[in-house]
């Protein structure tokens, strides 16, 4: 079941008398494994409604979502998820929006809706360049996710949120839609759709691209942000904006915030995860039936490895999850072991024509991260084992904390991952390295989220 199309009460749940507001509430589109939500609880925000299309991603997302909805778990709310953004037609929504406000959580849906954010990035594997390269070369026109920014500005109409945001690729903004189109069209029909919502519908939006470095996470990994706020909103929000500053630029007018915090260096992030046993199992090709680490070496130190390990997951010895190695050959070891000891140059008796993988390093250079994680788990290189990052890693570097849940496969490849365009088979399974490489990085979301919560608390809201 996506959505009741009435508030009628299911069978298990009793009539709720009093308001329990739900504080800041969100609605997520496209949500994948959960990385833009998790930063916007982080700033107080508590999702009210979820889509997501694969089965894999939305149950990590429901997984570690069990907050209450009058009274019901999140997670067991089944007339609160929805899977296929399609199945949102007019009336679907309306539905939505007579369940929401019949959970006396507080919720209006008027002319003046008070739900605070709607947020979402539809699925961009036809915007990167990777992304496309692994999608046959079909014409982006073809690609039904490339479309789905449509059904997002039209479920922004339908709701009508105080702010919304829509995140994606900096490939956006300079794809086209066939090999014979023009350079930026796509974003031209993009960010022309968003802007339509502020001529009919009322919204300010603006628009910028942004890098993840600059706001605490651990990789460079730009993303284009568009972000519009309800013009009687604005109106609220007086001084707090510079509209006048920019006509495009959310940074310059307020509506982004310029920075977070700083990123952290890697060895800050992983040192506590190092098992010096590890090498020896590699290196003598003893691997075992279960070839992971299943508690931390060593206790947490520093602000960083704090915030990935709270409560009593910060002690030595606790249980650790996902840290489960790849098994590779001893040719693969020797070659990584090479390119440490090399400074990441690949001797020539390793060479071969497949992606070159980097060798992460320990720390960053003044100019700060450079890397981009996607969802291939052999792209780099750990800096002191010759081994690929594992899981719980590869959700660090996303800035996921320890306690965050993954479910469905480790990893998978060829066509399970990539499909077939070609033959129209769009069909993509989603492993968890794949999830965490397609998520919004967690303290990107978590600044975006705090500057909101500030303009709306500005705004007397």
């Amino acid at each position: 079941m996506l959505l009741e199309r009435t508030p009628a009460l299911r069978i298990d749940e009793s009539p709720v008398e009093a308001i329990v507001k739900v504080h800041r509430p969100m609605i997520d589109l496209f949500a994948g494994c959960g990385g833009l939500s998790l930063g916007f609880e982080q700033a107080g925000f508590t999702p009210v409604f979820v889509n997501e299309l694969n089965a894999d991603a939305r149950s990590t997302y429901l997984a570690n979502r069990d907050h209450l909805i009058a009274g019901i778990p999140f997670n067991q709310r089944t007339d609160l998820h929805s899977a296929d953004i399609h199945e949102l037609d007019g009336d679907r929504i309306s539905a939505l929006k007579l369940r929401l406000e019949g959970l006396n959580l507080g919720l209006n849906f008027g002319g003046s809706s008070n739900l605070d954010v709607l947020a979402g990035g539809p699925p961009c594997q036809g915007y990167s360049g990777i992304g496309h390269r692994r999608s046959y070369s079909v014409d982006k026109a073809e690609l039904p996710s490339n479309r789905l920014y449509e059904r997002m500005a039209f479920v922004i109409e339908q709701i009508r949120p105080r702010i919304f945001l829509f995140e994606n690729v900096r490939g956006l903004l300079s794809s086209r839609w066939t090999a014979e189109g023009t350079k930026g069209e796509i974003w031209r029909d993009v960010y022309g759709r968003f802007k339509r919502l502020g001529l009919e519908h009322g919204y300010v939006v603006r628009w910028k691209l942004v890098h993840a470095k600059d706001y605490g996470v651990p990789q460079n990994r730009p993303r284009v942000l568009i972000v519009g706020i309800r013009s009687d909103i604005v109106d609220k929000m007086g001084s707090r904006l510079s509209l006048a500053a920019h006509e495009e630029d959310a940074v310059a007018c307020g509506m982004l915030p310029p920075h977070g915090e700083i990123a952290p260096h890697l060895e800050d992030i992983f040192s506590d995860l190092e098992d010096s046993t590890i090498l020896k199992s590699l290196h003598d090709q003893e691997f075992g039936g279960n070839f992971s680490t299943s508690a931390y070496p060593r206790p947490a130190i520093g602000k960083w490895q704090q915030y990935f390990r709270p409560g009593e997951l910060a002690q030595a010895r606790a249980p650790l999850q996902e840290q489960e190695y790849s098994k590779h050959s001893l040719h693969v070891v020797q070659k990584f072991a090479a390119m440490i000891a090399n400074g990441g140059r690949i001797p020539p008796e390793f060479q071969t024509k497949k992606f070159a993988q980097r060798v992460l390093p320990r720390r960053w250079s003044n100019h700060g991260p450079t890397i981009t994680a996607c969802s291939l788990a052999d792209d780099y290189v750990h800096y002191q084992q010759p081994r690929s990052l594992t899981v719980r890693e590869w959700a660090r570097l996303q800035t996921f904390p320890d306690t965050y849940v993954f479910k469905g496969k480790r990893t998978t490849g060829g066509l399970r991952r990539a499909g077939n365009p070609r033959e129209g088979n769009f069909e993509r399974e989603v492993p968890k390295y794949t999830q965490i490489g397609n998520a919004v990085p967690v303290k990107l979301a978590e600044a975006v989220a705090k500057h909101f919560d500030e303009l709306l608390k500005y705004a007397g809201l």
